[in-house]
């Protein structure tokens, strides 16, 4: 099989582009961040590139760069709002931002997160913005599960597909969200912040590619879900939600029960997460991890049980 180009002519893009950001020289290795068939990422010096899901098209991308460019306290700006093409594919260029250390998990930034995500819903949304694609990007991983569950039908995949027929059909992307003003990030979780300029600066959100109006409890969705999980401590999760209301955030009442409001979202999250397991683990020949089988095995509870009661799936 001939080796993809995609990822080294990447790579001389992203030298090109630190080269022309500074007179100094911007020596060091250049770096791979991520190679997937939705995105690669590679970072020289201060500078990342990023060659989008071969299905995103300028139509879809450029309004969400323009509104990182015109909201920089919130949203790492581009270094242009307009994509390059490299074989087929938007590639965008960004300022390279520390992000949140994962072997250090009691210094995960949730109040940032939460402050954050609460100004983004607060603040206007550009009327340019196409809907948040949080729903889209769910109902694509249950697509997946279901292409590999025809071949491998495993009792974890019956759970999970169980578990999306519970969902209302704006959370399976097949209905309008019913909010369609608010401004959302649309794939909220702690690897989607960083802190710019260095380790000194703010923290901001980055990965535009979901941004859009839609419901903002969406974001809050996956903390939601692997709180409901038994995956994220009580503690940190009342650390998020605490600050996410102080902050003024309008995707949960500021009192009282919120899980109202968050239970369609988490649910959808959990569903998506799973499914994603399921088709990982069946591609790499393996069983499910222990955190893995914890979100299949909230499925089959949430798949069981009446819609009143679903925000209790993990109990």
């Amino acid at each position: 099989m001939t080796p993809s180009p995609l990822l080294p002519d990447l790579t001389a893009r992203a030298k090109t582009a630190a080269h022309s950001r500074t007179s100094a020289c911007p020596c060091g290795a250049t770096v791979t961040l991520a190679d997937r068939p939705d995105a690669t990422v590679v970072r020289h010096a201060d500078t990342v590139a990023k060659a989008h899901a071969p299905d995103i098209t300028g139509a879809d991308l450029t309004p969400r760069l323009t509104a990182a460019t015109h909201l920089p306290g919130l949203l790492l700006p581009p270094l242009s709002p307009t994509p390059a093409d490299l074989h087929g594919r938007l590639v965008t260029f960004w300022p390279y931002g520390t992000p949140v250390d994962p072997e250090d998990p009691d210094a995960a930034p949730w109040e940032a997160a939460a402050t954050l995500l609460a100004r983004l819903h607060r603040t206007p949304a550009p009327t340019s913005l196409p809907p948040m694609r949080g729903p889209v990007k769910a109902a694509l991983a249950v697509s997946r599960l279901r292409a590999v569950s025809d071949v491998e039908m495993t009792a974890g995949a019956t759970a999970v597909l169980r578990a999306w027929d519970t969902l209302p059909a704006w959370a399976r992307a097949e209905a309008p969200q019913p909010d369609t003003a608010t401004l959302c990030h649309g794939d909220l979780h702690l690897g989607q912040l960083v802190r710019h300029p260095a380790s000194h600066g703010p923290w901001l959100l980055i990965d535009v590619d979901d941004l859009g109006v839609g419901v903002p409890a969406w974001d809050l969705g996956r903390p939601a879900a692997w709180y409901a999980c038994g995956l994220l401590p009580p503690e940190e999760w009342s650390r998020f939600l605490v600050a996410y209301r102080a902050a003024g955030g309008t995707a949960v009442p500021a009192h009282g029960d919120p899980w109202p409001a968050l239970d369609v979202p988490a649910r959808a999250l959990t569903v998506q997460t799973a499914a994603r397991a399921i088709t990982k683990a069946l591609a790499e020949g393996r069983l499910l991890d222990e955190v893995e089988q914890s979100l299949v095995d909230a499925c089959d509870r949430m798949a069981s049980l009446p819609p009143e009661l679903t925000h209790g799936y993990a109990k």
